[in-house]
């Protein structure tokens, strides 16, 4: 069978690299493991920077994300930390970082840009492998609703909502913050650049209006 046919992916070739957006061997093998423990507080303005679940699972599929493993990394971690602070607390960040790392991994794995289901699939099999089947339900919907245009109608004291606000967050560049502080936005960003990941957006929404006009952005709901 042919294989799918997707846009290629961003070049690094001339780009200027440094520690956080090097190649695939530094981002994983040269950060320290740092284990987080439920019910560690979070200050105001920190930063959660080297969280294993996150390099573990990209480590896994880096063959997948090829050149795209840097910007998907960086939006990964532009997620997680303002969720973690709209919730107020790492009790929450095991759930989050499942769910973030996974959200768009569909992307790459299954080469469509209706990548909801598979992504869904993939956060399903980690939590199996990790005797987790309880977070199922909950990781599934937060997946689900992440690009819903409207507030999520999830039960109320789920993550769903602050996670969808999380990444509307990354995807308009902070121009919607729901409350997070601009100097905050502006640090995440600061400590994990674009690299790419917005312009890639654009190119995979472009190749999809081409492809299925009549289903040009099947990820989004009302």
């Amino acid at each position: 069978m042919a294989s799918k046919r997707f846009p290629a992916s961003i070049s690094t070739k001339g780009r200027r690299k440094n520690p956080s957006s090097a190649g695939s061997t530094s981002v994983f093998r040269s950060r320290p493991r740092v284990a987080f423990k439920a019910g560690d507080g979070v200050a105001d303005d920190a930063l959660l920077t080297h969280i294993p679940t996150i390099d573990d699972v990209l480590e896994g599929h880096a063959s997948s994300l090829g050149n795209d493993l840097v910007a998907y990394r960086h939006h990964v971690y532009r997620v997680v930390n303002p969720c973690i602070r709209m919730v107020g607390g790492r009790n929450a960040l095991e759930k989050i970082t499942t769910a973030a790392v996974f959200h768009d991994l569909g992307i790459w794995t299954d080469k469509t840009f209706d990548y909801i289901a598979p992504s869904i699939a993939l956060a399903r099999e980690h939590l199996v492998a990790h005797e987790r089947e309880d977070w199922i339900t909950e990781i599934s919907t937060m997946i689900a609703d992440h690009h819903k245009i409207t507030p999520s109608i999830a039960n109320p004291t789920s993550l769903v909502e602050p996670f969808r606000q999380a990444d509307w967050i990354d995807v308009t560049c902070g121009l919607r913050r729901f409350g997070v502080p601009r100097r905050f936005v502006a640090r995440l960003f600061a400590a994990w650049p674009d690299a790419g990941f917005h312009w890639r957006l654009l190119q995979l929404a472009l190749h999809r209006f081409r492809t299925h006009p009549l289903t040009p952005l099947p990820m989004v709901r009302l």
